[in-house]
């Protein structure tokens, strides 16, 4: 175990033996600093509840009961769109991106399926600084949701716009408005594009390639390369992979 994770498992183990003074619990399997591990090896390395009930001296299902009772705890602390807005205002500019989160444990297939990525998933949107790390996420929805219907689904683009905060984002978010930008989009009815559109549109994707390195950072936590769990659960789990990444960069304050 390296001191990062070591780092990381701290503020978990704080909110385990919190809710674990409050319910009185007395002798458990593992400790609260243990479990915290084990949620962080599920959501870092994707391990499944098999690896992780070996590697713990634990059973399948209890493995499972730790790892929901932490990530239900972590999620707890995700900041709301407001508050995620609020944070962005004082930033330069904010970046806007999209990214499907693949799930395979489906009831009714068709509102998961997205066309765009051609399998199914959860439609997630992804708030990011200059720089490219992450400021917040969205609650997750199915996967066949437009980027920028997604994008008002969770207030987001009222809320940016109402807080005025620069915003750049791709062709998928175009008619957004507010404080919403977009590159210029040609079309084969239309005239070319001009000398200074197609310069705008340079200068616009190297701002937004930064945005593209919170989406990567998403991809780091291998747990969200496949879910499988009820989509239900897809927002809870992402939330606490946010949280859990704050806290690794040194930018969670809960």
């Amino acid at each position: 175990m390296d001191d990062q994770a070591a780092l990381v498992a701290r503020r978990p183990a704080e909110l385990l033996r919190a809710q674990q003074t409050k319910r009185r619990s007395r002798w458990r399997r593992l400790d609260v600093f243990r479990q915290a591990l084990l949620v962080l090896a599920h959501l870092r390395n994707g391990d499944t509840y098999a690896r992780l009930a070996a590697g713990f001296a634990s059973g399948t299902s209890t493995a499972w009961r730790y790892v929901r009772e932490a990530v239900d705890l972590l999620a707890i602390l995700a900041d709301h769109v407001h508050a995620a807005v609020l944070r962005a205002g004082q930033l330069a500019y904010a970046i806007l991106d999209g990214t499907l989160i693949p799930i395979d444990r489906l009831a009714d297939e068709r509102p998961y399926y997205s066309g765009k990525h051609r399998r199914h998933g959860v439609n997630v949107q992804v708030l990011a600084d200059p720089t490219g790390r992450l400021v917040w996420v969205s609650p997750a929805l199915p996967g066949a949701t437009h980027d920028l219907t997604a994008a008002r689904a969770t207030g987001l683009i009222d809320a940016l716009t109402t807080a005025e905060v620069k915003t750049f984002a791709d062709k998928g978010y175009q008619g957004a408005g507010g404080s919403i930008r977009t590159p210029f989009k040609g079309h084969r009815l239309r005239p070319p594009l001009l000398r200074h559109q197609r310069s705008v549109n340079r200068t616009h994707a190297r701002i937004r390639a930064c945005g593209e390195r919170a989406v990567a950072t998403l991809k780091t936590w291998k747990i969200r390369t496949r879910l499988r769990c009820c989509p239900h659960r897809a927002t809870t789990i992402v939330q606490a992979i946010l949280v859990l990444q704050l806290i690794e960069e040194g930018h969670h304050l809960g």
